[in-house]
């Protein structure tokens, strides 16, 4: 933490998302730029000196993430489910993940890919070494082109753990890994979570998946 209460690194990750998740939920929200009126599924802008997600108007996000303006930065739309895919169970265990939802994403101050997997308790960060992370990214050369701060791998491999479906992949904007955060601090119940929030986690993957673009690429670097 840098003098003045300026959250740099590991520290500013963890501002950024207990920022978003915890945000309240309203009926009508507005762009924080111009006031204007939002749908309810609009752009963000990520306000890169505090870390501090923005929600905008079409306008307000080509006016202010244009090349020469450096203070906002652009969340991507786009949702790419990977079908290829390349991970191994004994690979992934050895991220010491300790469940079977997690999102990937480098932060922009230090460079370093950060893990992190939703809790009760909000974001909670899973140290990974720079090793394990270069091994996934040989053999899924898609994630070397991850847009630092904003753009995330998230994996949900819930259903994969239980012998039901192979594990789900996708290259999502960052925003939609803090939704399925605030999603399950907010509707977890007792210690396994209770049957409406897996049925909520359920119907987030569901939605993600009918909006995905689907992207195979080759098996091998």
């Amino acid at each position: 933490m840098q003098a003045g209460g300026q959250a740099t690194g590991p520290d500013r990750s963890f501002e950024l998302l207990r920022r978003f998740a915890r945000r309240p939920v309203h009926n009508i929200e507005h762009c924080e730029l111009c006031n204007a009126g939002l749908p309810g599924e609009h752009a963000h802008l990520l306000e890169m000196a505090h870390g501090r997600m923005v929600c905008a108007c079409d306008a307000c996000v080509i006016l202010f993430s244009n090349g020469t303006n450096t203070k906002y930065k652009r969340v991507p739309r786009s949702v790419r489910l990977l079908t290829d895919f390349q991970i191994s169970d004994a690979e992934w265990d050895g991220l010491m993940i300790p469940i079977n939802l997690a999102f990937f994403f480098q932060n922009g101050v230090d460079s370093r890919v950060r893990a992190y997997y939703p809790s009760p308790a909000g974001a909670t960060e899973s140290l990974l070494s720079l090793e394990a992370w270069s091994q996934i990214v040989e053999r899924n050369l898609i994630l070397s082109a991850l847009e630092p701060d904003v753009e995330a791998l998230l994996v949900n491999r819930v259903e994969a753990a239980r012998n039901v479906t192979a594990g789900e992949y996708y290259i999502v904007p960052i925003d939609t890994c803090y939704r399925l955060v605030g999603l399950i601090r907010l509707d977890w119940r007792g210690l396994s979570g209770g049957t409406e929030v897996w049925q909520q986690i359920g119907s987030f993957f569901s939605d993600l998946r009918s909006k995905a673009e689907t992207i195979a690429e080759p098996r091998h670097a």
